[in-house]
């Protein structure tokens, strides 16, 4: 029999559309409850009440199954352009989808484990749910150095990353919830002034003056030229 348009192998709609977006939801609401470690295709197609069968026929592996669910509910990294660059940190990192919002962080909290335990995922996540929210915060931070707003030899790659990984080393080692006053105290007391001062000079350790006997001599009084003529 001929497969017919829509179907796989002639039988078997293929996942797509609102189905689709129903498989990855409940791969999500798995995720937050067991974490990614524990999560299963079994339960997902149980969640979703859907063959694990079907799921398969779409996502070969658990980690492409999960990374597409988390690109599903994240959307495209917007960047913020304010004018300046505090103005775009505070505009990105306090919207919905930043450092603010629990239900972000709480996923982020349940694949940490996987990064360090699956390489296959840990690949997957860095590239294509890390790699372009990275891009879109080094791109504010260039941005900013083209306007002449901070120092032009600011390694941007670098810096982009120091705002977010003081918040989420807060959150998950500190059990600190991240906050606007949060991320606006680490832009202002951190980022910002790395940004306007630019890197430091490199010192060798022969560049640091070295101490003299002469140096902890206690002071002596200046002579008195009345009462100690020469």
């Amino acid at each position: 029999m001929t497969p017919t348009a829509g179907t796989d192998q002639g039988t078997r709609p293929r996942v797509e559309g609102e189905r689709e977006q129903e498989i990855l939801d409940a791969t999500l609401a798995v995720l937050a409850e067991t974490g990614y470690d524990r999560l299963t295709m079994d339960a997902v197609a149980t969640r979703a009440r859907a063959s694990k069968a079907t799921l398969y026929r779409r996502w070969a592996a658990k980690a492409e199954l999960v990374i597409e669910a988390l690109l599903s509910q994240k959307g495209a990294p917007q960047v913020a352009d304010t004018g300046t660059l505090r103005g775009d940190l505070l505009a990105t990192f306090c919207a919905t989808g930043g450092l603010t919002d629990a239900h972000q962080t709480a996923v982020l909290g349940s694949v940490i484990t996987a990064i360090g335990r699956d390489p296959q995922f840990a690949a997957a996540f860095r590239r294509d749910f890390i790699g372009p929210k990275a891009e879109a915060v080094t791109l504010i931070f260039r941005r900013a150095q083209h306007r002449g707003e901070i120092h032009r030899d600011v390694d941007a790659d670098l810096l982009a990353a120091a705002l977010p990984g003081i918040v989420l080393h807060r959150q998950f080692l500190l059990g600190e919830q991240p906050d606007a006053d949060m991320v606006a105290r680490v832009v202002d007391h951190v980022v910002l002034p790395a940004a306007l001062r630019g890197p430091a000079s490199p010192q060798h350790p022969t560049d640091h003056p070295t101490d003299h006997p002469t140096d902890h001599a206690p002071d002596r009084p200046t002579p008195d030229p009345e009462k100690d003529p020469a």
